[in-house]
Parts: C-alpha cells; sequence; structure tokens
C-alpha cells in the first residue's frame, strides 16, 4: 500500500486531472463535509544543512489548505501556492482513503502509472539540461 506522503507527491506533480477525476467520484458517490474550506497561510521552511547537519529555517511559503471528512475520517490537502482546488481535491482523497474506500484500490495502479510518467519526465528534463553542458576541459586556450 503506498503511503501518504508518496501519493500526495505524485497528486500534486502529475497531470492535475488525476487528483480532479478521484476527487469527482467520490463527490459523486459519498456524502462528504468540508471541515475546513481552502484557505490560504504561510509555512516554514525547513531545510537540513549538510555539514553539521542541523535544521534551518530558509523562510516562509504560501500555502492553501483544505480539510475535508468522510465517513468520519477527516483528510487534509496542503499545496504550495493559491491552488484552492486542488487543495480541496487532495483533501478529499485524503478522505477516502483513511475511510478505506472501496474505490482507494482501484487508484493504487493508476497513481503508480503516474508516477513512472513524473520519472520519464524528469529524465527527459535532465537529459536536455546534459546535453547543453559546456565541456570545459576539452577547449582548448
Amino acid at each position: 500500500m503506498m503511503n501518504r506522503r508518496r501519493r500526495t507527491e505524485i497528486l500534486i506533480q502529475g497531470n492535475s486531472d488525476l487528483a480532479r477525476e478521484f476527487a469527482e467520484h467520490i463527490m459523486e458517490h459519498y456524502p462528504y463535509r468540508e471541515v475546513m474550506s481552502p484557505r490560504y497561510g504561510l509555512t516554514m521552511i525547513k531545510m537540513r544543512e549538510t555539514a553539521k547537519n542541523s535544521l534551518f529555517h530558509l523562510g516562509e511559503v504560501l500555502v492553501t489548505e483544505a480539510k475535508v471528512e468522510i465517513k468520519q475520517q477527516i483528510g487534509i490537502g496542503i499545496v504550495i501556492g493559491m491552488k484552492e482546488e486542488l487543495a480541496k481535491h487532495l483533501a478529499i482523497i485524503d478522505s477516502a482513503f483513511k475511510a478505506n474506500l472501496k474505490e482507494t484500490k482501484e487508484w493504487e495502479e493508476r497513481l503508480l502509472e503516474e508516477e513512472e510518467s513524473i520519472l520519464t519526465e524528469k529524465i527527459k528534463k535532465q537529459t536536455e539540461l546534459l546535453e547543453t553542458r559546456v565541456q570545459f576541459e576539452t577547449m582548448d586556450m
């Protein structure tokens, strides 16, 4: 079973239609309650300094947060930026997984396919960047 962090990263980094599709299906078939409608806030970004392995605060970032309840299970959706719809969709999906709705078992394969697509796209972009790299050691002076 895929953990929450991995699932959320896929839904945020991947095609936004996937989160919309999952959430809309749940909204059509289950009663849900918005515990907290999407709202903006600031959160502190922490980074780990590698030499001393200590945490420091990089600064604040704007986030959108939403909370939804399905079958007494509260789901949370938090995303960087002003993305109200995505935050709500993530909250609905999180709540659906916590409530162990039957649909969530069918989503696992789709999430894995999307993760593969994200990885393929990252590799493609890295390859394009490497092709533009200047080979300084081969330059004659």
